[in-house]
């Protein structure tokens, strides 16, 4: 832990990340395609109300997003010993963001999920613990130059870790890798239940852990009487797998849920996962809902 994590209000709201791919046209569309895609996640997230913004993530998956600008990868083999970009990869749109909103985090993929859906056709790497570590060199790369661009948070996405397909003591080695070289909070995702590695994920050296509880609602139950140890929560109440859109008293519900063992001061409210498949109105919905009943619950902790 580097600093206690403030972000101004108590239950800030936050996103996941990615939002979906809106497409514009015109001229500046034949030079940039995305770049209308980037202007409408920003420009949705903080007309939803979200204290802290993404870059909405629309320039590709999350693990080509990445992977296309490093040196010793080709699509979906590895060739050669992996080595940073030259150049952050996120930067522009992270610093779109930042013009718009004052609270951006910056989003990396982990190198132990990037590792897992790579393949090695290099003798370069006897398995995939060797290539993970090797992507940390390059992400915590991207990470500093995130950092350098002033967003107030880093989010490492390690959805593997769920899976129990990974080496969690070779993916705590890569996280402290990247999360040594910044000083501003780093925030580490994974999607899905946690069952069998609930505590390795708790022990990981990040500052906040975000967990999915709207679609694993058992996430809850095993984190009931476990010491956060000082780290905050980044707690999933919307559904990001659904289409359907929870009311606000629905998500209020999963809020106070939260609230049972956990003190405001201690949760980032955002949705379970990124948003990128759902259709550009139910995505601003379920993030408009979130804010609303986000707001409710923050009315009711300050009267007490």
């Amino acid at each position: 832990m580097k600093k206690a994590v403030s972000f101004g209000v108590p239950l800030p709201t936050t996103v996941v990340g990615s939002y979906p791919v809106v497409r514009g046209h015109g001229i500046r569309s034949l030079f940039d395609p995305l770049s209308f895609a980037v202007k409408t996640a920003v420009e949705e997230q903080i007309a939803a109300g979200i204290n802290i913004i993404s870059d909405g993530q629309v320039r590709g998956d999350m693990v080509h997003l990445f992977t296309n600008s490093l040196p010793g990868i080709k699509g979906q083999e590895v060739i050669g010993k992996v080595l940073p970009a030259e150049t952050t990869i996120t930067a522009a749109d992270t610093r779109f963001a930042l013009g718009r909103n004052a609270l951006v985090k910056g989003i990396v993929t982990g190198p132990t999920t990037l590792a897992h859906a790579l393949h090695l056709s290099s003798k370069v790497y006897r398995n995939k613990e060797e290539l993970a570590l090797d992507l940390s060199v390059a992400i915590a790369r991207e990470v500093q130059g995130l950092a350098e661009t002033g967003v107030c948070m880093i989010q490492i996405d390690e959805p593997i870790f769920s899976t129990g397909a990974a080496d969690l003591s070779t993916g705590r080695e890569a996280l402290q890798r990247i999360a040594t070289g910044v000083t501003i909070p780093v925030c580490l995702h994974v999607c899905g239940g946690l069952g069998s590695v609930i505590d390795e994920v708790l022990s990981m050296p990040v500052d906040i852990i975000d967990l999915e509880f709207a679609k694993d609602p058992g996430n809850l139950d095993l984190l009931s009487g476990k010491d956060l140890q000082g780290k905050m929560l980044g707690y999933g109440c919307v559904d990001s797998s659904s289409p359907v859109v929870e009311s606000t008293a629905t998500i209020e519900s999963r809020i106070r849920k939260g609230l049972e063992l956990f003190s405001p001061e201690q949760l980032l409210i955002d949705p379970d996962c990124g948003l990128r498949m759902q259709t550009r109105d139910v995505a601003f919905a379920k993030l408009t809902n979130m804010v609303a009943a986000t707001r409710i619950v923050r009315n009711e902790v300050a009267q007490k």
